[in-house]
Parts: structure tokens; C-alpha cells; sequence
């Protein structure tokens, strides 16, 4: 496990922007826009991007050979360019040029998203994937953390200061990448892409499949719209600072990151399915109790209690989209699972800014809740494949 942990790095680098870029780029737009609407859809450029680029990059890695491997050319170009870009964004002298920064940027970590991704199933055993998930995704809990505390404290020194150090941290990760994953070594089964079967996305779309992308969409939609707006909603509904808005996002995260590698071993334990449900049960109540939540203090509870309940449910379910298909198709599958995502996180923020901008801030818990009701209906036509979670576990034990 310990190049799993090394492996969080690269989930690290990509949580801290991700986290920085959400929770003050809305602030760097709201200067030239007033539609909250409008600065949601922005906010959403990524997802565009990922909709149709995961997909081709996810397969395109699968059938890639090159003597660095099959993953890490794409972190090669892509982890750089999103550093520069990264650092460039609040030094914009104007909304076209903010945006232009925003595209590029963008453009270049979908570039090295999903074949990050896809290595953590590439080196490691089937029954150990979910626990594998819980440590990198404690990584990049541990970023996340970072963006919202020191992330706040940097912010009010000068607006580009997290920008900077995130893009630092984003090259010093690929360094450590570099030098300490050796796929063709490294991985369980790596095969030359002349060798490896062409995968039909036809096949990867089975019922239970389909049924699991829809249950993905929907707890997305509420998440994806909440990480979205709350800083504003913090802002404008409940009259925070914007630092303490921001601020308020890292005890949602920091009870991500005490659970995540908990709810990889229960996923492993009783099986993703039952436990993605408790979490998706759990989120329902905190996201209704939150709309009558007015207290600072209130709120971040609720955010803490709330974060255990997210890590049962996104620890398990890349995972589990992968167990539904071929070994040879996990960056297929990767790239499945992000379109998914992608399609919700493109939805749901504009869909919930126009909401807003109907009504008032205090919609936007409702409608998560909501998403998350029909992400529990979809997830209850989903039969897991295969062998029983502890029979994987056994399995697994076998590479140690």
C-alpha cells in the first residue's frame, strides 16, 4: 500500500486546485457579473470539458505504450500546464481574460484527470480497490483541508497567494510521481497496447451499469451544486465573510478525510452498494436539516456530519463502477464514470443559480436533498457483480 499512499498525491494536487478554484474564483467573477446563473454555468466550464474528453483520454490511456507507460504521459503534459494556468487566474486585468485562464486551465487537467485516476486500480489488487480508494482519497481530503484553511488565510494576505502555492505543490507532485511509479513494474497487469483487447463502450453499458451512472448523476448534482454556490450562500444567506465561508467548507472536508479510509475498509467488509446507501440516507437528513440552520456554529456540525456521510458514499463508487466491468477497460470504465459526474456537475449549478435567482439562497439545501432522493431510488436497481466483498478481500490477500 505504500504506493497507494504516494499515489494520493497526484489526488492531493487535484483536490487543492479543485477546491481553491471553487471557493474563490465565484468572487473573482461576481466582480463583473451579477447573475448568480450565469456565474454558476461558468463555473462549470470543467464539466464541459470532461463530458467529452475524459471519455476519449480514459480509453485513449488504455491502448497507450510508451516507455513512461500508459497513465503517466498524460500527467507529464497535462500537470504542468495546469500549474501555469492555474497561477495566472487572479491575475486577470478583465472577464474575458478570467475566463480564458479559467478554459485553459481547465482544458489542461482534463488532459491528466482520469489516467490519475485509472492508475490506482492499475496497481492494485481487485479486493483491495476500495480501501486503495480510501487512502487516496484521504489525500486529497488532506488538500482539500489545506485550500479551505490555509487556502482562507493566504487569500486574505493577497488573492493570488493560494493560486501560487497550489500550482508549486501541483509540480512537486508530479515529481514524486515521477520518480516513484514505474507502471510497466508497478502494475498488476500491464499489457502493451498492441496486445490489449479493444473495449466496446456497448459492453461496458449493462443495466446494472446504467442503473449505478444514474445514482452517480444525482448524488453529484446535489454535491457538485452545493461545492458550487455554498461560499455564496454562506455570503449572501447567512452574512459570513467570504473567508469564513470558505473557511466552513474544510470541516466538511476534514470529516471526509478521518473517514474516508474507514468507509473504503466497510465497503470492503458488507459491500459498496450498502454502504453508499447509508451515506446517501444520511445526506438526505443534513441536507434538509441544513435549510433551517441560521448559526455559524449549527452549520459547521451539520458540514461535519454531513462529510461522513459523503465519504461512505464517493469512496465507494469508483470503485464499484469498476467491479461491474472488464480489467481491460478501466480506463473506459474511468472515463464512463466521469461523464456521469460531469453531466452533473454541469446541470446542477446553473440549474440551482437560476433557482436561486427565482427565489432566494434558501433553495439550494432542498434541491440537494432532492438530487439525493433520486440517487437512492437509482441505486436500488443495482445488483453488485461478482464475488462477495470478504471472498475479494481474500482474494487480495493472495498479492500481498
Amino acid at each position: 500500500m505504500r504506493k497507494t499512499w504516494l499515489l494520493g498525491l497526484g489526488f492531493f494536487s487535484i483536490s487543492i486546485t479543485w477546491s481553491l478554484y471553487n471557493a474563490f474564483v465565484p468572487f473573482f467573477l461576481e466582480d463583473y457579473i451579477g447573475s448568480v446563473g450565469m456565474i454558476a454555468f461558468l463555473m462549470t466550464l470543467d464539466n464541459y470539458f470532461a463530458i467529452f474528453l475524459q471519455p476519449i483520454i480514459g480509453r485513449r490511456s488504455d491502448r497507450t505504450n510508451t516507455r513512461f507507460g500508459k497513465r503517466m504521459p498524460f500527467l507529464l503534459i497535462g500537470m504542468p500546464l495546469a500549474a501555469v494556468f492555474g497561477a495566472l487566474i487572479p491575475w486577470h486585468s478583465g472577464l474575458l481574460l478570467l475566463i480564458l485562464f479559467m478554459v485553459l486551465m481547465n482544458l489542461s487537467m482534463s488532459i491528466y484527470r482520469s489516467p490519475t485516476v485509472a492508475l490506482m486500480p492499475d496497481i492494485t489488487p481487485p479486493g483491495k480497490r476500495t480501501q486503495a480508494n480510501g487512502i487516496i482519497n484521504f489525500m486529497g481530503g488532506v488538500g482539500s483541508i489545506i485550500a479551505f484553511g490555509a487556502g482562507s488565510a493566504l487569500y486574505d494576505k493577497h488573492e493570488s497567494l493560494p493560486f501560487l502555492t497550489s500550482s508549486l505543490l501541483t509540480v512537486l507532485c508530479l515529481a514524486i510521481l515521477y520518480v516513484v511509479i514505474r507502471e510497466k513494474r508497478d502494475a498488476i497487469a500491464y499489457e502493451p497496447a498492441e496486445s490489449q483487447p479493444l473495449v466496446s463502450f456497448k459492453k461496458e453499458w449493462n443495466r446494472p451499469t446504467l442503473f449505478l451512472l444514474g445514482a452517480i448523476f444525482f448524488w453529484f448534482f446535489s454535491y457538485q451544486g452545493i461545492e458550487a454556490l455554498f461560499t455564496l450562500y454562506g455570503k449572501n444567506q447567512l452574512g459570513l465573510e467570504e473567508s469564513e465561508a470558505s473557511f466552513s467548507l474544510a470541516f466538511f472536508s476534514l470529516a471526509f478525510v478521518v473517514m474516508a479510509i474507514p468507509s473504503g475498509l466497510l465497503g470492503n467488509r458488507y459491500g459498496k452498494k450498502p454502504v453508499i446507501m447509508v451515506g446517501i440516507i444520511g445526506l438526505i437528513a443534513i441536507f434538509a436539516s441544513i435549510t433551517f440552520i441560521e448559526s455559524l456554529m449549527g452549520l459547521r456540525i451539520l458540514l461535519v456530519v454531513g462529510g461522513i456521510f459523503w465519504a461512505l458514499i464517493n469512496i465507494n463508487s469508483y470503485p464499484f463502477i469498476v467491479s461491474l466491468g472488464e480489467e481491460s477497460s478501466i480506463g473506459t470504465r474511468t472515463g464512463i464514470y466521469y461523464i456521469a459526474s460531469s453531466l452533473a456537475a454541469v446541470a446542477s449549478p446553473p440549474l440551482m443559480g437560476i433557482l436561486i435567482d427565482l427565489f432566494d439562497y434558501s433553495v439550494l439545501f432542498p434541491i440537494a436533498a432532492g438530487g439525493m432522493v433520486m440517487a437512492l431510488l437509482f441505486l436500488l436497481g443495482v445488483k453488485e457483480k461478482g464475488m462477495t466483498a470478504r471472498a475479494a478481500a481474500n482474494t487480495a490477500s493472495r498479492f500481498d
